[in-house]
């Protein structure tokens, strides 16, 4: 189990026994909007299930997830996923409401590539955020990652379609 420190924050791979509050996160709707993959009503079992699929992918190197603690509460979530390993990784994060506008999503995903670039796994890295969600832009504004185009991605969360803008961030060569 890979484990990641910040001078804030504990990360590590989610257990099953971080599905109950990642369920209570994830259950808001100023969370499961905004994120593409996360259906309003999940249940504890379902995030279970994702629990043990990025386990799985972590066995694979598909998927490094890694739940972020702050004074043993769970406030985050940070990972890279994949389709396989001839693609670059996809970065995505979500931060629980109440510790908001507190840098921790640029923090911890600045850890993450850094441990990524440390694995030789960070050359293209992939990520985006909903229109509407102009904070997630700055995060990845600062990250590095510049603008490639917008297109509709379907959103679980609000059950329809979403003007999605995708970026993009190189390794600096050289």
């Amino acid at each position: 189990m890979a484990e990641l420190r910040t001078d804030r924050f504990f990360l590590r791979s989610p257990v099953l026994e971080d599905a109950a509050r990642i369920t209570e996160i994830v259950n808001d709707p100023c969370v499961y909007e905004m994120i593409a993959r996360v259906p309003p009503r999940q249940t504890t079992d379902q995030t279970g299930q994702w629990v043990l699929n990025c386990e799985r992918g972590n066995e694979l190197g598909t998927d490094h997830a890694f739940a972020v603690f702050e004074n043993m509460d769970l406030v985050a979530m940070v990972s890279a996923h994949r389709p396989d390993d001839s693609q670059p990784f996809e970065i995505g994060y979500w931060v629980a409401p109440e510790a908001w506008g507190r840098g921790i999503a640029t923090e911890v995903a600045k850890e993450l590539i850094i441990w990524l670039e440390e694995r030789g796994q960070a050359d293209e890295l992939i990520s985006g955020y909903f229109i509407d969600n102009l904070a997630s832009g700055r995060v990845l504004s600062k990250l590095g990652f510049t603008r490639t185009h917008v297109a509709p991605v379907f959103c679980a969360g609000r059950e329809r379609d979403v003007e999605h803008i995708f970026m993009v961030r190189k390794a600096e060569t050289g």
